[in-house]
């Protein structure tokens, strides 16, 4: 999910909320299966005012495949529904997995890089010398305006180039060395502390 405060990735165990108001798009890859609702104003105001992930449960999942089945529901039966899936994303955890989209010329050369190469393990003073900035420079350029560190914001890169190579049927050892793990059990180890699932595992859940 884009928008302009960057990209938010939305594996199959979380659900994305964008307010009224925010231009967005999306992109779904590989076989999935992506439902959409829309909150009226009444219920939108309880729940955050700017865009967010969440982890989804077991209940909000089954709520959310019920209003956007084909099944028809009653009217009022359809009101309840999203009267307890708001409830349930208000006690939920925000759990983001956002690349922020930099501003400043020089974070964006950077970006621009590890886009088009996110296995690229150079140094960021390295980066740096490429794009004309210190190493200084650019750290501090991370945790101003997007609130992380150069490894973090990487990780998150590769984790979301990982999605999307899991999503095209890749095995895990090809997708690890793509995005630039030295092996597949450091890769699954950092997948796994963002995404909440093994590789494997988010293969075979289908995707969304």
């Amino acid at each position: 999910m884009h928008t302009e405060r960057g990209t938010s990735i939305v594996p199959a165990n979380r659900v994305t909320w964008t307010p009224a108001g925010f231009t967005h798009y999306h992109r779904a890859h590989g076989n999935t299966d992506m439902r959409i609702l829309f909150l009226p104003a009444s219920l939108a105001r309880l729940v955050p005012g700017h865009p967010a992930v969440f982890m989804v449960s077991d209940l909000a999942r089954e709520i959310l495949l019920t209003l956007t089945g084909p099944s028809p529901r009653a009217r009022a039966a359809r009101v309840r529904l999203r009267r307890v899936l708001v409830d349930e994303l208000h006690e939920a955890q925000e759990r983001p997995l956002q690349l922020p989209e930099p501003r400043d010329d020089r974070l964006r050369a950077l970006a621009q890089l590890l886009y088009q190469e996110p296995a690229n393990n150079t140094s960021l003073a390295e980066l740096g010398q490429t794009i004309g900035a210190s190493a200084r420079t650019l750290s501090r350029l991370f945790h101003s305006e997007l609130g992380m560190t150069f490894y973090e914001w990487r990780t998150q890169l590769r984790i979301y180039r990982a999605l999307v190579l899991l999503a095209d049927g890749h095995d895990t050892t090809h997708v690890a060395h793509a995005c630039g793990w030295a092996n597949p059990s450091s890769f699954i180890a950092a997948f796994s502390n963002l995404v909440g699932t093994t590789p494997g595992r988010y293969r075979l859940s289908g995707f969304g």
